[in-house]
């Protein structure tokens, strides 16, 4: 496995694709990248597409990757990424000239042509190595007392059948210089798309304020989020790659001072104890040092994204339920 100081960073800032104006859903489709951002960045997001081996079944899905809100807020503001419409530039793109779609399939026949030949260069490599088995076998005390008429001579004299007797292994053909291409399907549409650039102003997506400064503020200590659908919350934390850990908290965010009613704090503490986890309840503080509420932070809790000078602090508690 490759350590995350080696892998190679992507061009950055990178696109994230939206594909909806009405709910909108953010996509990424380059594997290389998902998997810089789960080693480097602590972004997880959900896998939606279905293996082509496995169609049927929905445990195990594979791309394109849908980030949630927070995350893409918060590579956005990061300066790692940027949100894209996906629907314009690729309606833009397919009123490219035909010499851009010229280019696309002569690179498709391309990356079709070496798959071929990587193909016939490993057969090759298997005959020969069977080849070469065949001819150690061969060169054996018993096998060399075999006739070329398939017969053995024993101690008396007499001949007999030789139960090591086999045809001798045909010579495979040669493979082609120039094979059939395979069909490839490409993963991405760069080319004939052009990648889309930065735009000069950045846009921020919509978040809820107590949601992303509670996301943020648990994503700045080290751990990886999740949906928390499963389990009744906003998100499941774990302390390290959900594949090696079991999640520690169930994180619900909410108002500084919102009414919390009190059965919903000891069905989440019991929850949360059932399945060996803490219910974990944040928001942001509305007083600072000044005394003074930021009216603007407690909207999009942001803290210091755009220049402010009051410090975002989120205030967390966790609650588990316990016998007498």
């Amino acid at each position: 496995m490759i350590a995350s100081e080696q892998l190679p960073a992507p061009d950055l800032p990178f696109p994230i694709f939206q594909i909806s104006q009405r709910v909108k859903r953010y996509l990424l489709y380059d594997i290389n990248l998902v998997t810089w951002l789960r080693r480097t960045h602590n972004i997880l997001g959900v896998f939606l597409g279905s293996l082509p081996q496995s169609p049927q079944q929905n445990l195990f899905l594979g791309l394109p990757l849908e980030l949630q809100t927070e995350e893409v807020r918060l590579l956005v503001e990061n300066g790692l990424a940027f949100v894209v419409d996906d629907f314009e530039i690729h309606k833009n793109a397919l009123q490219s000239p035909p010499s851009r779609l010229a280019e696309y399939k002569a690179n498709v026949h391309k990356d079709g042509l070496a798959t071929a030949r990587a193909v016939e260069k490993q057969r090759l490599q298997r005959n020969q190595e069977a080849l070469q088995r065949c001819g150690v076998r061969q060169s054996t005390p018993e096998v060399d007392r075999v006739t070329s008429s398939g017969l053995r001579h024993d101690h008396e004299g007499d001949q007999v059948e030789s139960l090591f007797n086999s045809p001798e292994p045909r010579r495979s053909r040669q493979g082609s210089a120039n094979p059939v291409p395979y069909s490839c399907t490409p993963t991405t549409s760069f080319p004939p798309v052009l990648p889309p650039y930065p735009q000069s102003t950045t846009q921020f997506p919509e978040v809820n304020g107590p949601s992303y400064a509670l996301f943020k503020h648990l994503h700045s200590l080290g751990y990886f989020l999740s949906p928390g659908l499963r389990f009744g919350c906003q998100f499941s934390v774990y302390p390290g790659d959900p594949l090696r850990f079991h999640s520690h908290f169930l994180a619900i965010s909410a108002e500084w001072d919102e009414e919390v009613d009190l059965l919903d704090i000891v069905g989440g503490g019991r929850l949360g104890t059932g399945v060996k986890k803490g219910w974990l309840i944040g928001g942001i503080e509305e007083k600072h040092d000044s005394g003074e509420q930021d009216e603007s932070v407690l909207q999009d809790g942001e803290g210091r994204a755009h220049g402010r000078t009051t410090e975002l602090k989120v205030r967390t508690f966790c609650i588990e339920w316990g016998g007498m």
